[in-house]
């Protein structure tokens, strides 16, 4: 599936990844290939992905890896997910 994190500052990450994890309202969820329509908003947390989608130069430094998933901090936001494509818009 497509993955797509965008910040106020720039777009920081595109590309093909296998799982995403995101911090929602009501608690953590994860969405994978195939995943149902959903639309929901984000708490401060971790947005966790495994993949190799690119990473916007200058950016990098935003990012951790741990067990293998790259792991982004955000204050909140929001996420949107549908023909398997994944877009985070988050603070």
């Amino acid at each position: 599936m497509y993955l797509e994190i965008v910040t106020p500052e720039a777009a920081i990450v595109s590309g093909e990844v296998d799982s995403v994890t995101v911090p929602g309202v009501e608690g953590p969820f994860q969405m994978l290939n195939n995943h149902a329509a959903i639309v929901s908003l984000l708490d401060a947390g971790k947005v966790m992905f495994r993949g190799t989608p690119t990473i916007a130069q200058g950016h990098e430094s935003k990012f951790t890896q741990e067990d293998g998933k790259w792991i982004l901090e955000i204050n909140g936001g929001t996420v949107e997910c549908s023909d398997n494509k994944v877009i985070v818009l988050a603070d």
